[in-house]
């Protein structure tokens, strides 16, 4: 054999050991992770439409979906206060199942209940916080009257229907906040979620609403509810006229519902914190902000980590209120 021959066998047989080694070293294309997403995504709504995690649902659901490439699904599934969804996510094993809920309305339901099918704290991972919409304590228009203090009144002259959207809800304990701060009279109505809650007050079957703001403003801008008192530190700018419910006598009085995203416990932090990434962008975009702002609501982003803390941090602070309202259930 002549020396060119010798030095393209010797080559040959170099590239050949090469793609061996390449072979045995690579795992198969069929043991590689398959890239995420590669399926439709839920994002799964534990309370009926037209409330405000799910009006927040449906306006990120096409930008998150344009983001990912990939279709992106709003699912209502209402049911035990919201039990019923937030279990349905927390047990998911397919990683493209979302929950889109109230915070701290979930961060209330281990004090309120004596036994749940599912651990928040364990069984679920904060991805982002979006927004926030202070409560609006607001009654039917044929309720004589039109601040805190003439609402207490005339509850002493009988009690009155107060419609909430779950027993044990934010702004269940919102209204049980006030009661016991001023000594009102009524009785809570359950509904399964804020429009239906929203639908009976506007029709005169309940008096009284506390609920968020996002989905209780246009009721008030087009007169079929009146507003008495916003649940924030401050006054909103879009009802600059109405006190908050502190300025009327309930001293440092703030709640509100706080939307934000999680995830099963076992997904994988890259998808977290893709997820994070992506929903903390579509939330701030001019075009979401502008129109939850419109409606009501502030755009405020956490972290998975800030979430996390929030969430403790509620669950605490809530605790205390179930507790002495003695508010539980099965």
């Amino acid at each position: 054999m002549t020396s060119p021959q010798r030095r393209a066998a010797l080559r040959r047989f170099a590239l050949a050991a090469t793609a061996l080694a390449a072979g045995t070293l690579a795992p198969p294309a069929s043991a590689q992770a398959p890239a995420w997403p590669n399926k439709p995504i839920r994002i799964v709504v534990p309370y009926p439409p037209g409330g405000s995690s799910d009006i927040i649902a449906r306006a990120i659901s096409q930008p998150l979906g344009e983001a990912l490439r990939q279709t992106v699904i709003v699912e209502n599934k209402p049911g035990a206060n919201g039990n019923t969804g937030t279990d349905a996510v927390a047990k998911s094993s397919d990683g493209h199942t979302l929950l889109l809920c109230d915070v701290g309305a979930l961060a209330i339901t281990p004090s309120v209940y004596k036994q749940l099918p599912f651990d928040p704290s364990k069984d679920l991972r904060g991805v982002a916080m979006l927004a926030y919409s202070p409560h609006l304590l607001v009654v039917h228009p044929s309720v004589p009257a039109n601040n805190l203090q003439e609402l207490v009144a005339l509850s002493h002259k009988g009690p009155l229907n107060f419609a909430v959207t779950a027993i044990g809800s934010a702004p269940h304990l919102a209204g049980v906040a006030v009661q016991q701060a001023t000594q009102a009279e009524w009785t809570y109505i359950p509904y399964k979620g804020g429009s239906q809650a929203i639908g009976d007050t506007v029709a005169g079957q309940t008096q009284v609403l506390m609920n968020g703001m996002l989905a209780t403003l246009p009721q008030v801008q087009s007169g079929k509810l009146k507003v008495l008192g916003v649940s924030k530190s401050t006054r909103v700018p879009l009802l600059a006229n109405v006190p908050t419910i502190a300025e009327q006598g309930v001293k440092g009085f703030e709640s509100g519902t706080w939307q934000g995203v999680l995830m099963p416990a076992g997904t994988p932090p890259a998808v977290l914190n893709r997820v994070a990434a992506e929903l903390t962008r579509i939330i701030r975009s001019p075009e979401v902000r502008e129109r939850l702002v419109s409606q009501g609501a502030e755009v405020s982003t956490m972290s998975p980590a800030e979430l996390t803390s929030f969430f403790h941090a509620e669950r605490s602070r809530w605790a205390a209120v179930v507790k002495q309202a003695g508010v539980t259930l099965e």
